[in-house]
């Protein structure tokens, strides 16, 4: 990168700005994403093709978190990048491909939900595991490809004293990558908001299946999905169209600069608030939060005893997500009583 493309502010205000909102975006996203996967790949009986997009939505969203802490560190030193040149390319890597793989399959999933409802008998809704999974692994091709360009160019400016890491110039426009911010962006807007409007239309001309509950549960979640969609990337496409049309003027502007470093921060919140597409796809996930919920949550009740099935529960409650998940697969099949965690401690 030339070392006359990264503006450095003083008394940068972003430095303030983002370390809070990495760090609230990396532990909920952390938390919420990592509970999903156990529930995933430990309680979740049957896999069907649309469980495996939602899978690898959560992979994508739980593998873009982790990277946060990075970025956190970054800011925290007022934008001095601390571990080098192949470190920086690989963060930048990494949380580029992860979000465009979010975006690609939270598309994915509200499509194959509109198959599902307003075509109900088309032959995409009987394909395979396996051909789902071959669809999944041409799509990851095609994220890691679009965005391999970051591991492949030197992302630090040397200015002074400070060593940014940018992917983008703050100076003008940034060819593929711009390009590749804004396709990300405005196509599958179009697509989900297609898919919306036609599943909310098709109920609407259905009445009497509109009232069932399945089919309520359907337009929850497009709308779930399409509010999720928007409110993660909207501000920072919108702010980055900005800053393209009032270049150069707005190159290092300040308020320019913070407004597209904290909408830029809004698309991994976006992972923050994949969880909640989870929540409304099937049944079975606020069966699992709810286990969870109660076996974490119930207060003891002082004075009384434990029966041996209580107090194996109560183990099973402070063990690992994977265990306790093992657990309620393994009891699946008998009927959950909210007694049975009465008396855990918080």
């Amino acid at each position: 990168m030339d070392n006359g493309s990264c503006c450095l502010i003083q008394g940068d205000p972003i430095s303030q700005v983002m370390p809070p909102l990495l760090i609230l975006a990396f532990v909920l996203g952390a938390l919420g994403n990592g509970i999903a996967l156990c529930g995933f790949c430990f309680h979740m009986k049957t896999w069907k093709p649309s469980t495996i997009y939602l899978f690898n939505l959560a992979v994508a969203d739980f593998l873009l978190v982790i990277c946060l802490p990075f970025r956190t560190d970054y800011y925290r030193r007022h934008r001095q990048w601390a571990f080098g040149d192949i470190p920086c390319r690989a963060v930048l890597f990494m949380l580029a491909m992860n979000r465009a793989g979010s975006i690609v399959f939270l598309t994915v999933v509200a499509v194959d939900r509109y198959f599902k409802v307003v075509h109900p008998h088309h032959m995409v809704n009987a394909i395979s595991n396996r051909t789902a999974v071959g669809i999944v692994c041409a799509l990851w091709t095609m994220v890691i490809l679009g965005t391999l360009y970051l591991l492949m160019e030197n992302h630090l400016c040397v200015q002074e004293k400070t060593i940014a890491c940018e992917s983008f110039i703050m100076e003008s426009a940034n060819g593929w990558h711009d390009v590749m911010f804004q396709l990300e962006f405005f196509l599958p807007l179009g697509i989900i908001l297609f898919c919306s409007f036609k599943i909310i239309w098709s109920l609407e001309q259905r009445q009497h299946l509109a009232r069932q509950a399945r089919m309520k549960r359907a337009i929850r979640f497009i709308v779930v999905v399409a509010v999720v969609f928007i409110t993660g990337y909207l501000p920072s496409v919108s702010a980055r169209l900005y800053f393209l049309w009032t270049v150069p003027s707005s190159a290092c502007d300040p308020s320019v600069h913070v407004a597209l470093h904290v909408t830029l921060s809004f698309t991994y919140m976006n992972s923050m608030l994949d969880p909640l597409v989870y929540y409304f796809s099937s049944p079975s996930f606020p069966k699992f939060y709810s286990k969870l919920k109660i076996c974490s949550l119930r207060p003891k009740r002082p004075g009384r005893s434990k029966r041996p099935e209580e107090i194996a529960i109560s183990n099973l409650c402070h063990k690992s997500c994977i265990s306790m998940a093992n657990s309620f697969q393994s009891q699946s099949d008998m009927q959950w009583d909210p007694q049975m965690c009465g008396g855990l401690q918080n």
